[in-house]
């Protein structure tokens, strides 16, 4: 059985018998996490505040939000909208709980055939902000907004993580500021479940790809409590642990422990919800009918491609701005997947990276909202991290913060005002 590889500042676990570490040793242990991931946190923190800073100030400017309802992109201040559309839903779970079922509208034929309900919402994240929220004293919104970004700094951090293994420290750093100025970024400081599932699954291929299997197992059961998107995730791993038992570089057990506990969290809870519905297809069904999300083989994604190039927004959920925007992102993927595959990645950021863009570019969906499904692909801007690490750190700064500044408006106003996120 082969040792599971040194990695710089990682913490050797306590032996049985040992005494507890010395204050000393655990400041060191913090010390040197600190100097590892700090530049990349930090990089991902001021890029994010530029970019917050300017979806704010846009916000306040237009004054859209005051004639928009709450639950829609209103609110009384600027900073309310972060906590509309889902983020309404969010915290009607964490505040009441769920009741799953299955309501039809009343001569409904097509289209929405069944009432919304929360229990399509996973339950970590709300989870998380109720439990923030009675610890804290925070509200809702408060508790959310922390949760959010406190998520994001971890996913800062494992996005860092990966990419450093696979192109050095600046490249990391660079990564991780990459994913602060990326199209739907807006959605990473909000009461939205984006950040939390990106550190899950950020983590998760780190600790496959240093053969923490069981770690992995855990954190990618944990992520199928937080998004249905976790199955691309449950699947890299599980695929990766194939390989991995194939070649016997970590054994048999810890490989099969991973494999069977990936897929736990996501399967519990749609099995949950189709027990309280009385349906075992009951979440799928809530999905197809009450929200119009279902896998259609990409129809309904190229319907609205073809009416934004052709300039005919005759589709349903139409937004000219945001889905011009993904228009732009779908014909850029090409390029980033051979950037990508050129670097030889491991399997599991290849099957990760390709099984989500599978997801997402086939299922039916409000278009415009590509950028945001799309922020869990971090491998992608792996590549364009090493290109620009070639940069002197003044032009590096000059380009990011550009970046940065723009995002407040390409990755949070037209995500919030513009569209529907």
């Amino acid at each position: 059985m082969s040792t599971t590889p040194a990695v710089t500042a990682d913490v050797p676990e306590q032996r049985s018998g040992e005494a507890p570490a010395a204050p000393d040793t655990v400041r060191e242990r913090a010390r040197a996490l600190v100097v590892r991931y700090g530049p990349a946190v930090w990089c991902y923190t001021l890029l994010k505040l530029v970019g917050f800073t300017v979806f704010m100030r846009l916000l306040q400017f237009s004054g859209d939000y005051l004639e928009k309802d709450h639950r829609f992109g209103g609110g009384a201040q600027p900073w309310d909208v972060l906590a509309s559309w889902d983020g309404w839903w969010y915290q009607q779970v964490a505040q009441f709980g769920y009741h799953p079922q299955l309501i039809a509208v009343p001569g409904a034929t097509s289209g929405f055939m069944i009432e919304q309900n929360s229990a399509a919402f996973f339950p970590l994240y709300p989870g998380l902000m109720r439990l923030v929220s009675d610890v804290t004293g925070l509200g809702l919104y408060g508790a959310g907004m922390l949760v959010s970004i406190v998520a994001s700094l971890f996913a800062a951090a494992g996005i860092f993580a990966v990419a450093e293994r696979l192109a050095g420290t600046r490249a990391g750093v660079i990564a991780a500021g990459l994913w602060a100025v990326i199209p739907g970024s807006g959605a990473e400081w909000a009461v939205y479940s984006d950040s939390t599932f990106v550190a899950l699954a950020a983590w998760s291929c780190y600790c496959v790809m240093t053969r923490r299997w069981i770690a992995a197992g855990v954190i990618t059961l944990v992520a199928g409590l937080n998004r249905p998107t976790a199955a691309a995730l449950i699947a890299a791993v599980g695929i990766a642990a194939l390989l991995d038992l194939y070649r016997r570089e970590s054994g048999v057990l810890r490989p099969v422990a991973a494999m069977l506990m990936a897929p736990l969290g996501l399967v519990g809870y749609v099995g949950w919800v189709g027990w309280r519905m009385g349906d075992w297809g009951g979440y799928f069904k809530l999905q197809h009918d009450a929200w119009l999300h279902y896998f259609d083989y990409g129809l309904t994604n190229w319907h609205a491609m073809r009416g934004v190039m052709l300039g005919r927004y005759d589709y349903p959920f139409a937004y000219p701005v945001p889905d011009m925007l993904a228009v732009l992102i779908v014909l850029a993927l090409p390029i980033l997947i051979v950037l990508m595959l050129r670097l030889r990645p491991p399997a599991v950021l290849v099957v990760y990276t390709l099984v989500t863009l599978v997801t997402v570019l086939g299922s039916a969906q409000i278009f415009g909202n590509v950028s945001r499904y799309l922020l869990p692909v971090f491998p992608l801007f792996v590549p364009l991290a090493i290109a620009l690490r070639k940069l002197s750190w003044p032009v590096l700064a000059t380009v990011l913060g550009s970046a940065a500044i723009a995002s407040g408006w390409f990755a949070g106003y037209i995500l919030f005002e513009l569209g529907v996120p």
